[in-house]
């Protein structure tokens, strides 16, 4: 029985850990799931920690625009989309991506990549949790750092913008901006240094997109390019 409650315990502390530590991501450089077991088995990786003001505003606009287009209106989970995934997966057909930017971040910082039920059911109250206590400014910005956007390792909007075009984030055109937007769902299989036709005709539709759609109100006025601080992320 000491055993049993025991386990018990661990199994809570283990659940609660994320919604603990959320409160303490309000500022400082989180770092992913995944960029940690990289580090932890020696395979490379690459972030420095740009702020959300150092980033060239087409990137978060056009994130926005392509990853998930309600992110200013919904409450951390877009249920809209979510029940339109599940109608299409009950219809038989092939399964859109459904999470939004804060379920991604739910999943990056505390959860596994991969499908499945057990993974969805943490991701939900979670994403939701950190809509409550985090500006919406706050999660893009970890969003934008923690995303992995090229081979090797390559985590952050300043390493992608690096190795894909050789310019810090806060450089990029509306067009790199879209590139890299493109590539988010498989950054590895993905290019945006070498852009097939698949990613560039995406490309050319969250230009598109992004221009009809505007700034994000909920992020803010930009205020420039390089009024925000940069520096190199935590090991």
């Amino acid at each position: 029985m000491r055993v049993v409650r025991s386990l018990l315990l661990i199994v809570v502390i283990v659940l609660a850990a994320p919604y603990v530590l959320v409160l303490t991501y309000g500022s400082g450089h989180p770092v992913s799931t995944l960029m940690l077991w990289r580090r932890l088995t020696g395979a490379p990786m690459t972030r420095t920690w740009v702020d959300l003001d150092a980033i060239a505003p087409a990137l978060p606009r056009t994130v926005i625009a392509s990853e998930d287009g309600r992110f200013c209106s919904h409450h951390g989970v877009d249920w809209g989309a979510l029940h339109e995934v599940i109608e299409d997966a009950e219809d038989g057909e092939v399964a859109r991506g459904g999470s939004t930017i804060t379920q991604q971040v739910a999943k990056n910082l505390f959860l596994w990549p991969g499908r499945s039920v057990v993974r969805k059911g943490l991701e939900l109250p979670l994403a939701l949790w950190i809509d409550l206590v985090l500006p919406k400014r706050r999660i893009l910005e970890i969003y934008l750092n923690i995303a992995e956007w090229g081979p090797e390792g390559r985590f952050g909007a300043e390493a992608g913008a690096a190795y894909a075009f050789g310019r810090p984030a806060a450089a990029l055109s509306a067009r790199e901006a879209a590139l890299m937007a493109a590539i988010l769902p498989n950054p590895v299989v993905r290019s945006a240094r070498n852009p097939g036709p698949g990613v560039r005709r995406l490309a050319a539709k969250y230009v598109i997109r992004a221009q009809s759609q505007g700034a994000p109100g909920c992020l803010g006025r930009n205020r420039g390019a390089f009024s925000g601080k940069s520096g190199a992320s935590p090991p």
